[in-house]
């Protein structure tokens, strides 16, 4: 009798390396972004060696839209050198609402999706949330102290929606795919606000990036996240995750949070992926973690998501 091949697992599934846990600004105060291409290769080698095939350059470490043509051209080259591809293009408080940034918020978006187009990047997220307020900027966690918050009137949602359906429009121009990351106090701030503002858009080129991670992390009332997915999945594509220890105790009202490794967090993520799957996700996975050693936490995350994962189609 033949034996049969052993069953494959979720390695074929792209599963990515957000940069957050990589500083902007270097200790002498330059920017990563000023730096030559050349210096930038043991981040990225860390990266690599910890397990991963794709990154997220995401703009808090590089903002690979501003780079000259030259310079995004050694960046591909480098990629390449260490054995990376770029999984998605993420942007982080580039809101286009903000009230003082947001037409050049609104161009640099622009840029984005151009620049995804130019390395043949599918994927770019998008999201509303704003810079950190002094008091985020002094918390441990600055998910514990408030931050910015979308107005509750009609002119500003609807600015909002027009600026993404104008993104879109150009997104679907050069095939490119525009994923809206949920965020606290923003207009996808929940369940039922993303699903409203996305309708809203009405452009099959936009999607929901559900990291409802970064909703579960607060100290204050949540929608429990397995209805939050059930709302959500069905408009993933790109999708950021991460997990949280969450404790509520009922009796006072208390309410705490810790970051995460996805297997042991609040949200079942077993439970989470097999459902996006059902409602027809296929996507691209980016992993991020907060605190400590964030990069070989992420890695531990792709190492289980490969385990729960079945094979691509």
């Amino acid at each position: 009798m033949t034996e049969s091949a052993p069953a494959t697992t979720g390695r074929d599934w792209p599963i990515a390396a957000a940069m957050i846990n990589f500083p902007g600004v270097l200790p002498d105060g330059t920017l990563v972004q000023d730096q030559p291409v050349g210096d930038w290769r043991d981040t990225l080698e860390q990266v690599a060696d910890a397990g991963f095939d794709y990154l997220d350059p995401t703009d808090s470490w590089l903002r690979v839209a501003d780079l000259t043509a030259d310079r995004l051209t050694e960046f591909e080259q480098l990629l390449a050198e260490v054995g990376l591809r770029l999984g998605g293009i993420s942007t982080a408080r580039r809101s286009i609402i903000d009230a003082n940034h947001g037409a050049d918020y609104l161009a640099y978006s622009h840029r984005v999706i151009d620049t995804a187009a130019r390395l043949g990047v599918a994927d770019v997220s998008f999201g509303l949330f704003q810079e950190l307020t002094p008091e985020q900027k002094k918390a441990l966690w600055f998910w514990t102290a408030p931050g910015h918050v979308d107005p509750e009137d009609a002119d500003t949602w609807n600015l909002a929606v027009s600026r993404l359906a104008e993104l879109a429009r150009h997104a679907r121009e050069v095939g490119v795919h525009i994923s809206l990351e949920m965020y606290e106090d923003t207009y996808l701030g929940t369940a039922d606000s993303a699903v409203r503002f996305l309708h809203d858009i009405d452009a099959e080129n936009v999607w929901l990036n559900p990291d409802i991670g970064n909703l579960q992390r607060l100290h204050r009332p949540v929608e429990h996240w397995q209805r939050m997915i059930e709302k959500t999945v069905p408009f993933a594509r790109y999708w950021h995750v991460k997990n949280y220890f969450r404790t509520e105790d009922a009796s006072t009202g208390a309410i705490m949070t810790a970051p995460a490794p996805m297997e042991y967090g609040v949200i079942n993520y077993r439970m989470a992926v097999r459902q996006a799957i059902a409602a027809g996700f296929d996507g691209t996975f980016l992993c991020e973690h907060y605190g400590g050693d964030g990069l070989s936490v992420s890695a531990t995350n792709r190492r289980y998501l490969q385990r729960i994962l079945p094979p691509r189609d």
